[in-house]
């Protein structure tokens, strides 16, 4: 993968550099819980953001493994407090999303273009997986996002919160996700995520110790 054309497209400009691992199965929670404790540590994020975001973040690392037959794949973060943005990049090299839904017979003749508007859908899914993982990202989007961009193959699927277009591209094997949110958005996590995931419980089980618990109040 050309992690550093990716990065200066999706990062570039006068700001730090962000957070670059790669993670596999035995290594995927290491990496997760080592990106989510760094944003845990800036006081300026909304706790309804991390909550949700905790979620939804290791959903897209998990739908790597699960869909794309590659072993591996490659996260980047970086916040920028002065703009209270977080910027969150998943890419792999695997088989792509078309490729991936046509594994599922309801797809089997889908263009690249449908499979991204698809995938994007509550229960959409190669059959592997519950079909959440993406729409639950959507879903965090559109209460907290800047930008989501998903790449796969030719095109590219763009939302920004309201409005989702589908445009070509240059090629890229795998699939690559890429969003910015709004870190100081109050939002309440288990809402925006229809109340089907208790991901405030989850996180607070995570990643707060008794002592942060009191520090909240």
């Amino acid at each position: 993968m050309n992690i550093d054309g990716l990065l200066n497209r999706y990062f570039g400009g006068d700001f730090s550099l962000p957070t670059i691992e790669m993670f596999d199965e035995e290594s995927i929670h290491a990496v997760y819980t080592d990106i989510v404790n760094t944003l845990k540590m800036q006081p300026d994020i909304e706790l309804g953001v991390l909550q949700t975001l905790s979620y939804c973040f290791y959903e897209v690392l998990d739908n790597v493994l699960t869909h794309s037959k590659k072993h591996c794949g490659s996260v980047a973060m970086r916040y920028s407090p002065a703009k209270a943005r977080i910027q969150i990049m998943v890419v792999d090299d695997g088989i792509g999303i078309r490729q991936s839904l046509a594994e599922n017979d309801a797809y089997r003749n889908i263009s690249e273009e449908e499979a991204l508007a698809q995938c994007m859908l509550d229960k959409v899914t190669d059959g592997k997986g519950m079909g959440f993982g993406l729409y639950s990202t959507a879903c965090l989007i559109r209460q907290a996002g800047i930008v989501l961009q998903l790449h796969s193959g030719n095109h590219v699927l763009i939302s920004n919160g309201k409005e989702e277009w589908i445009k070509e591209t240059e090629f890229w094997q795998g699939t690559l996700i890429y969003f910015e949110l709004q870190a100081n958005k109050e939002i309440n996590p288990n809402q925006v995520l229809e109340n089907r995931v208790d991901a405030a419980s989850e996180f607070d089980d995570e990643f707060l110790d008794t002592e942060d618990i009191d520090n909240l109040w």
